[in-house]
């Protein structure tokens, strides 16, 4: 197994593929909910986990894949036993624009999660080609970079022939989670307005406390804080596709305070709103 890749849990952009293979023990919590502006592979070689990403909940089995584009708020759980899983982060530069294409609805593939299944006699030439990755990002010589998108390129490849690939959300996402999968759409989709903890909770269909509780347990973040995130990044992506006046987006984005959305914002992502609107856009988070 690797070392843990230095800075992929972050906001900082990665300058090639980071190649990560561990086992992750039953009841292993991340530290914290993240997001990053990179693409992540995740593949579980063994065992199962849950998966949290943005405003849904994926149970992931054996011989499964979960793309997460950049930007999505994501966070794991291994409530189920030991998960031996498997990470791949790169940026859409690292796939040849003939491999983007031939993937499932070609381009738009990579805008948005994507589960894919790999059926059981196909799963040894998939751990295969991972662990030449890993192989290959150990041995990190003026060939390992190239050698990586071409490994890279091949397994997306072959996914894309072999693979069966989940188009809607899976139907066995237990009862308690669809009732956090419904506070957090809640939060999706009504973000810009003056909404309360029992507003949300009323949505989920619990009474605050237990939402408060549940949503924590369930997803590794509060309400309160899994909004604040909704609200910031909203708010970064109106600071970068249009012109409105800072003051505008904040309230479009439900923040009442102008100087609490800086301060916040400036916490988020280690600038102020208008420095960040300046950022060349190979800066941009």
């Amino acid at each position: 197994m690797t070392e843990q890749p230095r800075g992929i849990i972050s906001d900082k952009m990665i300058d090639g593929i980071l190649a990560d293979c561990r086992l992750n023990e039953a009841g292993f919590k991340m530290p914290a909910p993240h997001c990053h502006p990179y693409f992540e592979l995740f593949y579980v070689e063994s065992g199962a986990c849950s998966f949290f990403v943005d405003n849904n909940v994926y149970d992931l089995g054996e011989g499964d894949f979960l793309l997460i584009p950049p930007q999505l708020f994501h966070y794991t759980r291994y409530p189920a036993g030991d998960c031996k899983r498997n990470n791949i982060f790169f940026r859409a530069e690292h796939i040849d624009a003939r491999v983007r294409a031939l993937m499932p609805q070609g381009e738009s593939f990579f805008a948005e999660p994507r589960i894919f299944q790999t059926p059981e006699g196909f799963r040894e030439q998939i751990t295969g080609l991972l662990a030449r990755m890993f192989k290959e990002e150990r041995i990190a010589d003026g060939r390992s970079e190239i050698m990586l998108e071409t490994l890279l390129c091949q397994l997306l490849l072959l996914c894309g022939r072999e693979c069966h690939f989940v188009n809607d959300l899976p139907d066995d996402i237990h009862t308690t989670d669809r009732q956090i999968v419904a506070a957090a759409k809640f939060i999706s989709e009504r973000y810009m307005d003056d909404i309360t903890a029992a507003d949300i909770a009323c949505a989920a269909g619990y009474s605050p406390n237990y939402l408060s509780k549940k949503f924590r347990e369930t997803t590794g973040t509060g309400v309160h804080e899994y909004l604040l995130f909704t609200r910031l990044q909203r708010a970064a992506l109106e600071l970068i596709l249009t012109d409105r006046s800072i003051t505008d987006i904040a309230a479009g984005c439900g923040f009442s305070d102008g100087n609490y959305f800086k301060d916040a914002f400036k916490k988020k992502y280690g600038v102020t709103p208008r420095a960040y609107r300046k950022r060349p856009p190979e800066h941009i988070v």
